[in-house]
């Protein structure tokens, strides 16, 4: 298998939940309101031998000539956006869906940002994302899943995809958040979403406040941390500046 990391660049967030671009060699993160966490925001894709797979999708940010982001960052990577044949989604927080779907360059009309691709996400995050009035949410880049074909509703709490993705429904982070596992050729890799944002807090005990349920998350770490060391995970740090795979 092949990781990619498809960086989207550094940002500061605040309890507004909007996130303003971080020039790491030039910004003092002192400078920004009290309590700003610096994250980066990075999908990751994985190439296997029967799939490209696309993990979340990043803010959705486009250029001055209305191309996604996130598309360019697969060009650099060699891959064509036609190429990705899952999208696996961890949840629907602005952050991970905004490249879900992207505005025609009038700024009149969305599209599937993948089209050829089946996306995978739970039926139950879906669901409370789009009626729940939080600023954390954006119900019209996602909204267009509801139509589309090519979507894969997950219903269960636990369960297989094509028999060598293994998701499990955890909460913690969102109430209906999910990670994922991708195993093959005697690799797993291990993508926690935002219950597993970074490699440091693997590695202590904190409860974080912008978590629905902050000691499950605390929780959740701590097991995946001693699993994934005795069994030799990769794991994929979507907020991790420095270490997006470890090891």
């Amino acid at each position: 298998m092949r990781i990619i990391p498809l960086s989207e660049g550094a940002f500061t967030i605040d309890k507004s939940k909007v996130f303003l671009p971080f020039n790491l060699e030039k910004d003092q993160l002192n400078s920004r309101p009290v309590g700003s966490l610096l994250v980066e925001i990075q999908p990751f894709v994985i190439i296997t031998g029967k799939d490209v797979i696309l993990l979340d999708t990043g803010l959705g940010h486009t250029d001055a000539s209305g191309t996604l982001e996130l598309h360019n960052n697969l060009n650099k990577a060699g891959i064509n956006p036609s190429q990705v044949t899952k999208v696996l989604i961890s949840h629907l927080h602005r952050d991970h869906a905004g490249g879900i779907t992207v505005q025609d360059k009038q700024g009149q009309q969305r599209f599937i940002s993948f089209p050829y691709a089946t996306y995978y996400l739970q039926r139950r995050e879906f669901d409370f994302a789009s009626e729940a009035g939080s600023s954390s949410y954006t119900p019209e880049n996602f909204a267009l899943l509801n139509e589309f074909s090519r979507v894969e509703w997950l219903t269960e709490d636990d369960g297989m995809i094509d028999g060598y993705i293994h998701y499990r429904l955890t909460g913690a982070h969102s109430k209906f958040h999910q990670v994922f596992w991708i195993e093959e050729e005697g690799k797993k890799i291990f993508f926690g979403g935002d219950v597993a944002p970074q490699l440091q807090q693997m590695k202590s005990r904190f409860v974080a406040k912008y978590d629905y349920d902050g000691k499950k998350s605390m929780e959740l770490r701590q097991q995946w941390w001693v699993e994934g060391e005795k069994e030799k995970w990769i794991f994929l740090f979507y907020h991790d500046i420095k270490s997006p795979v470890y090891p």
